[in-house]
């Protein structure tokens, strides 16, 4: 079954306030995947939070969920439309880097722990001690809240790791001086917030089919790719198709934009389905 979209645009109340803007998840066509796309911006009341991207992915053995968003009530939403695709339990959660508006819906985790059992979180050291400082209530080991909930942290550092008998390599980028990592699953490549990315890096991206990247605005930026990097950077690797995402409306309107970029090059867009 292929759910466009589900959810959509009605506001719901939870635990930590209301959310009120659309929050729309979409489904991957003929697999278990799906995601969520926030709103352009800088996040502040206008758009609650909601300006970073996350996913999930349903498996045999449980959800695979990358990135929490950027408040505990839009992660609860998360949760929320997780159990509306599945009763499956959370079992792991992917973070790209320590960023609030890519972690602070982790407060959420307790209730789900408490039903799921134990949740592994994948991340780089960076983000671990981030996370141990900022959440100290999940990780402390003395005087441990006795409804803390059970999670283990796995450190990655751009090794392989395997989830579900798919081998994914992590990628480090550089957003301004921050690491960060985007993520390589076969022939499919997905990084955001980069700014710039060595060459042994790049060497791991070599021989792609899709390649997704951002490119913020056409000026220069000094985190973020602006489009002329993001152009030169998929004309270094040669992907056979590129999609350009996290644009802000500085790069301009989409029909006008589109028609200067080279070919196979395409601005992504809410609600962008790619088929394999």
């Amino acid at each position: 079954m292929f759910l466009p979209n589900l959810s959509a645009a009605a506001a719901v109340d939870t635990p930590y306030g209301n959310v009120t803007l659309p929050f729309e998840l979409h489904q991957v066509p003929n697999a278990s995947v799906y995601y969520i796309i926030g709103t352009s911006g800088v996040p502040g009341a206008n758009n609650e939070g909601h300006t970073s991207n996350a996913g999930f992915v349903v498996t045999d053995e449980g959800v695979v969920v990358f990135d929490a968003l950027g408040t505990p009530a839009l992660g609860y939403r998360m949760i929320q439309q997780i159990r509306e695709v599945t009763d499956k339990p959370i079992k792991k959660v992917v973070i790209s880097h320590y960023h609030a508006d890519h972690t602070a819906g982790l407060d959420d985790v307790r209730p789900f722990s408490q039903r799921d059992g134990q949740v592994q979180f994948y991340c780089d050291k960076s983000v671990s001690e981030n996370l141990r400082e900022r959440f100290a209530y999940i990780f402390a080991t003395e005087n441990r809240y006795a409804g803390a909930p059970n999670v283990s942290l796995n450190i990655f550092d751009s090794q392989v790791f395997e989830l579900k008998n798919k081998l994914i390599q992590p990628i480090e980028v550089l957003h301004g001086r921050l690491k960060i990592f985007g993520f390589r699953i076969d022939k499919f490549a997905y990084i955001t917030d980069a700014k710039t990315i060595s060459q042994r890096e790049r060497n791991k991206l070599k021989d792609l089919d899709i390649l997704i990247v951002n490119a913020l605005r056409k000026e220069p930026h000094p985190t973020h790719f602006n489009l002329d990097e993001a152009l030169e950077f998929i004309k270094d690797l040669k992907p056979k198709k590129s999609y350009l995402t996290h644009i802000s409306n500085r790069l301009g309107f989409h029909k006008e934009v589109s028609k200067e970029l080279p070919a196979n090059v395409y601005l992504a867009y809410d609600g962008l389905v790619l088929e394999t």
